[in-house]
C-alpha cells in the first residue's frame, strides 16, 4: 500500500535529538527551543515565535489573544479542519463562515465585506492544502474594520503570496509540526507574532501562566501547552532543510501534473500567479461525469494499493456544531462539493518515481 503520507527523516535529525538528549535538557526548556523559535520566526519574518504541543493549541492560543467576548465573531472558511472554528467556540466567541473559492479552494474572499457585523473582532485565513489564500483584500478589509488577522499556515511551511511567506502576514499566525507536515516535529506547532505584547501573552498562555516573580500566583489561567527540547531538536534539523523540502513537494506535484492533466473527469490543484504552493497535499476533485463520490473513488484505489484521504467536511455540516446552534440551515456549495468529490493522493517526500506511476496508473483506471 502506497501511503498518503510519511515523513522524511535523515541523520542531521538523529544527531541533534541524541545531542539533546545526552545534555538532559529533554523537556520544556533548552537551546533547540530558542534556536526553533527564532529560526521559524526569522523565516516567516516575524518577531517572535511561541513554540507549542500541537497545531490544535498553536490555534487556542491564537484566539485567546484576542480577548473575546461572549459573542464576539471570528470569519473563517466553512472549508477547514474543526480545530479552528473549536479554538472560537472555546473562547465563547462565534466562527461565522465563508465559503470556497471554487478554482483555488482557498476562503472566498469576495464574500468577507458581507459577512462584517459590529460584533467581528477577527478574520481567521486558513491557507488551505499548501497553496496560499489571497492576502491583499483580506489585510485591506482588516485595516478599513480594525480587525485582528490570524493566519493559520500549518499546511503552508514556506509557501508564499506575492514573494511574503505564509504566517508571516497576519497579526499572529499558527503552524502544525505533526509527522504529516512539511517539517515535522512529530507533534507540535508554532504561533508567531510581530508585537511585544502578544508574544509574552502568548508565552504566558503556553506555561499555565506561571509569573516570573511569583511562580505559583496565577492572575489568569493558561494551558501546559510547551513543546519539548526533544521536538525543537527534530524541528532545527527539519528546518535546516526546508528548501529542499519545498522543492521536493513541487517536484512530486509536477510529477503528478504531467502523469494526469490529459486525464478526463478531475481536476487538479492550481497555481494562482500570486501564489507559491508547497502542495502539502496533491488533491484532485472529481468532476460530475465521473457519477462518483470520493469515497467510491478512494475504494477503487485502496484495492489497487493506493490509500488517500478525503477533503474537509465543511464547519457547518458538522453536528457537533449544530448541537450548539451553529450554522443551522447554512449552505456552502462549493465547500459541499469539494467535501463530497476531493481526496487527496500520497505526496510523501519518500515517495518514489514508480510509485507516481502506480498511483496514476490507479487514479486511470479507477476513473474507467
Amino acid at each position: 500500500m502506497i501511503p498518503v503520507c510519511e515523513p522524511s527523516i535523515s541523520k542531521r535529525e538523529e544527531e541533534l535529538v541524541i545531542d539533546c538528549l545526552r545534555t538532559g535538557w529533554i523537556s520544556s526548556a533548552g537551546k533547540y527551543i530558542d534556536l526553533f523559535e527564532e529560526s521559524w520566526a526569522a523565516y516567516c519574518g516575524m518577531g517572535h515565535g511561541i513554540a507549542v504541543s500541537s497545531g490544535t493549541a498553536a490555534l487556542q492560543i491564537s484566539v485567546r489573544l484576542l480577548d473575546l467576548k461572549p459573542g464576539d465573531e471570528v470569519i473563517m472558511p466553512s472549508f477547514t479542519i474543526i480545530s479552528c472554528a473549536q479554538a472560537v467556540t472555546e473562547c465563547g466567541g462565534v466562527p461565522v463562515l465563508v465559503d470556497s473559492d471554487p478554482v483555488n479552494w482557498q476562503m472566498d474572499v469576495s464574500q468577507i465585506r458581507q459577512k462584517i457585523s459590529p460584533k467581528t473582532r477577527a478574520i481567521m485565513v486558513v491557507h488551505i492544502y499548501g497553496h496560499p489564500a489571497d492576502m491583499s483584500p483580506i489585510m485591506d478589509l482588516a485595516e478599513e474594520f480594525g480587525l485582528k488577522v490570524i493566519e493559520d499556515a500549518a499546511e503552508a511551511h514556506g509557501a508564499e503570496y506575492k514573494g511574503r511567506k505564509c504566517g508571516g502576514m497576519g497579526d499572529i499566525s499558527v503552524f502544525s509540526f505533526y509527522a504529516n507536515k512539511l517539517i515535522t516535529t512529530g507533534e507540535g506547532g508554532m504561533v508567531l507574532t510581530r508585537s511585544d505584547e502578544l508574544g509574552e501573552k502568548a508565552r504566558d498562555l503556553r506555561n499555565l501562566c506561571f509569573q516570573k516573580s511569583r511562580r505559583f500566583y496565577h492572575e489568569d489561567l493558561g494551558y501546559n501547552f510547551r513543546m519539548t527540547n526533544i521536538q525543537a531538536a527534530l524541528g532545527v534539523a527539519q528546518f535546516e532543510r526546508i528548501d529542499q523540502i519545498v522543492e521536493r513537494k513541487r517536484s512530486i506535484a509536477k510529477a503528478y501534473w504531467d502523469r494526469l492533466k490529459d486525464a478526463t473527469g478531475i481536476v487538479l490543484p492550481v497555481e494562482e500567479p500570486w501564489g507559491r504552493s508547497v502542495y502539502w497535499v496533491y488533491g484532485i476533485v472529481l468532476e460530475t461525469v465521473t457519477r462518483m463520490n470520493n469515497e467510491q473513488f478512494s475504494q477503487r484505489l485502496f484495492v489497487q494499493g493506493v490509500d488517500t484521504r478525503p477533503f474537509f467536511l465543511g464547519m457547518h455540516e458538522q453536528p457537533v456544531f449544530h448541537k450548539m446552534g451553529l450554522f443551522v440551515n447554512e449552505k456552502y456549495p462549493v465547500a459541499e462539493r469539494l467535501a463530497r468529490q476531493g481526496l487527496y493522493l500520497p505526496t510523501g517526500l519518500t515517495i518514489k518515481e514508480n510509485e507516481i506511476d502506480q498511483v496514476c496508473n490507479a487514479v486511470r483506471r479507477g476513473l474507467m
